[in-house]
C-alpha cells in the first residue's frame, strides 16, 4: 500500500511532505525500542513509534524503513525533522493515537498491507454509538 493512501486512511499530517508519499510499503514494525527495529527490520517498512528523537530517523535509515509515524501526540523536533530532510531515508508522519489502536486499525494481525481496515466516517461512528 502506498504511504500516501496510509496517511490519507489514518488521517495523519505529513511532517516532511516534500519527500515520496507515492512509495509502496509492505510491513509495519510497531516499538519505541530501535534495537528492536533493528532486529526485526524488514527493507521498505513502515514503522511506528513514539520515540520523537533523532535516533529514530538514524534507525529507520539503517534498517532500510521507508517512513515514520509517530504516535501518542509525540512529534518530533525540528532539529530531527531537518535531519530527516537531510536523510535519503524515512518521510516522517504525526498520528495522534495510541501504539496499539494504530496498529489494529491499520492491519488486522497476520494480514497484508493490502487488507488494511478503514477508519469509518465520524458520521458513521455516531450512528453505531446510537444503536449500542
Amino acid at each position: 500500500m502506498k504511504l500516501e493512501e496510509i496517511s490519507v486512511i489514518l488521517q495523519c499530517r505529513v511532517l516532511t511532505p516534500e519527500m515520496d508519499m507515492n512509495m509502496e510499503l509492505n510491513t509495519v514494525l510497531a516499538s519505541d525500542g530501535m534495537s528492536e527495529i533493528l532486529a526485526f527490520h524488514k527493507p521498505g517498512a513502515l514503522m511506528i513509534t513514539g520515540l520523537t528523537n533523532i535516533q529514530s530517523v538514524r534507525t529507520a535509515d539503517v534498517a532500510d524503513v521507508k517512513a515514520i509515524i509517530y504516535i501518542r501526540g509525540k512529534q518530533p523536533n525540528e532539529k530531527t525533522i531537518e535531519f530527516a530532510r537531510q536523510t535519503p531515508g524515512p518521510v516522517l508522519v504525526e498520528f495522534r493515537v495510541e501504539k496499539e489502536e494504530a496498529v489494529y486499525r491499520m492491519v488486522p494481525t497476520g494480514a497484508d498491507l493490502d487488507a488494511m481496515i478503514r477508519r469509518p466516517v465520524r458520521q458513521q461512528l455516531a450512528v453505531e454509538t446510537v444503536r449500542r
